[in-house]
């Protein structure tokens, strides 16, 4: 099956009703997307379209990402809203997330073993998903750091994997840092990050 295009009164293309019925849209679906198609994440086989984000959600996304680009060791590259594939019917972009060197430029989904950092920064719209879900999908796929990020004031929440598992066995972050001030952190490498240099 293809994300086949839908024509509506609202604009050229939206996901297919019958099957966000059935939930049975993947990964392959999410990358045939036309360009027309708005900013979607897919969670269990159904296309959710994403909120278009603040204006100072993105000056703090922008602002960090630049300052992990200048101060990231050169085995790791920061990246903006890239797709994150967490299973063949569930992709995430973090807004932000550090990835490994060798991963190549020209993809667009990349895979939680490419990843060692991704970052949320909370918007009123998507508060529960940004805190509660988000975390505990990255955190059972592997990927073993975290932050979150909340705003007005800007205050950053750095997790690392652990050991304690949830009630179905998958692993969970523990909280190893906060701050409005500044965060200090020895991994994934040695980290002193002003928190006014993220803050617009």
């Amino acid at each position: 099956m293809s994300a086949e295009p839908i024509a509506t009164p609202h604009g050229p293309w939206c996901p297919d009703p019958m099957r966000q019925q059935r939930a049975d849209y993947t990964l392959e679906d999410l990358l045939a997307l036309p360009d027309d198609a708005p900013r979607v994440e897919l969670v269990g086989g159904v296309l959710q379209v994403t909120p278009s984000p603040t204006l100072g959600h993105q000056n703090i996304s922008s602002m960090l990402w630049l300052w992990l680009r200048n101060n990231a060791p050169p085995h790791l590259r920061a990246a903006q809203a890239v797709g994150l594939r967490l299973s063949h019917n569930t992709s995430r972009q973090p807004d932000v997330l550090l990835h490994r060197a060798g991963v190549a430029s020209v993809r667009s989904i990349l895979r939680p073993e490419d990843v060692v950092l991704a970052v949320e920064i909370v918007s009123p719209g998507t508060r529960r998903i940004d805190r509660f879900a988000k975390p505990g999908e990255y955190a059972a796929s592997g990927i073993p750091f975290f932050w979150r990020i909340e705003q007005e004031p800007v205050h950053v929440y750095a997790y690392r994997i652990g050991d304690r598992v949830g009630p179905g066995g998958e692993r969970q972050y523990e909280l190893v840092a906060d701050g409005a001030d500044v965060i200090e952190l020895t991994e994934p490498f040695d980290i002193k990050l002003p928190v006014a240099e993220i803050t617009p």
